[in-house]
């Protein structure tokens, strides 16, 4: 990573520690909810009880107590280490076969197939793979599995090309993005219409395969009820945490195939300026 790289990034984490800050003060959405344990425990405390939980596997018990800690010590330095920790974690449960308050074991039953059963709790094939160590779309009726129950919004702030996975109005995680040049990202609340993995780009005058380095869409397209416009990969992820695009919303391409497998069609995405 170049010295230019490394000061762009710092830059705009810089932008989302500010970001945070702002949205969990202003109550627009909290790190979590039902944060147990006792008022007042100490922080040294929390802190090693934390980092034993998470040595011995202990997820769920580990991400409580970081998102105690950010809740009671919001003003410590360290807050957005232990936010960062809250939203790892949150994705390693996602995608186990850990049960949480969110998700119910689902019994198999004949007939059912993986589309079948993600469309009925508004989840996504993808995930019930994922969560459930299930390698290619045959199930057996009997078999119990872990399905994701409640659904996912997406809020894009384009002032700090930032995008929070949200659900139940807690943050699940964020992400650096780009978005468009000259305000050309539109703002409101949409939806998502179309999946594609690996899209083809089609520019004025070219067709522009998957795969191509020319192909700035990457390796995931997840297209808004605004015709060309959508959430997509990059082939330049130097480009990540500016406003470069021609109006859709860019991510890298590892985290656009994540936010790709959680997210469903229909999922609303609320582009705030």
């Amino acid at each position: 990573m170049n010295r230019r790289l490394l000061i762009i990034t710092a830059a705009v984490l810089a932008g989302v520690i500010a970001v945070f800050i702002i949205i969990v003060s202003a109550g627009k959405f909290r790190p979590s909810a039902g944060v147990p344990g006792v008022a007042g425990d100490s922080l040294p405390g929390l802190t090693a009880a934390a980092l034993e939980a998470e040595s011995k596997g202990n997820l769920q018990e580990a991400r409580s107590l970081y998102v105690r800690m950010v809740s009671e010590f919001p003003s410590s330095k360290e807050v957005m280490s232990w936010q960062k920790k809250v939203e790892d974690l949150n994705i390693k449960l996602l995608f186990s076969p850990a049960l949480t308050p969110k998700s119910i074991l689902y019994e198999i039953k004949p007939g059912d197939t993986l589309i079948k059963i993600a469309r009925n709790f508004r989840t996504t094939p993808e995930l019930l793979m994922k969560s459930n160590g299930i390698l290619d779309d045959k199930i057996m009726p009997g078999k119990k599995i872990k399905v994701w129950t409640v659904p996912f919004t997406i809020l894009v702030d384009k002032s700090q090309n930032i995008l929070v996975l949200k659900s139940d109005d807690e943050i699940v995680k964020s992400y650096i993005v780009s978005t468009g040049s000259n305000n050309s990202t539109p703002v409101g609340t949409f939806k998502i219409v179309n999946k594609l993995v690996n899209p083809t780009w089609f520019k004025a005058g070219a067709v522009v395969e998957p795969g191509s380095p020319e192909n700035i869409l990457g390796t995931r397209w997840l297209g808004l009820n605004v015709t060309g416009y959508g959430i997509h990969g990059t082939t330049e992820p130097q480009s990540l945490g500016k406003q470069v695009t021609q109006g859709c919303v860019r991510m890298a391409n590892p985290e656009v195939e994540e936010l790709y497998t959680i997210v469903p069609e229909g999922t609303e995405v609320t582009i705030i300026d």
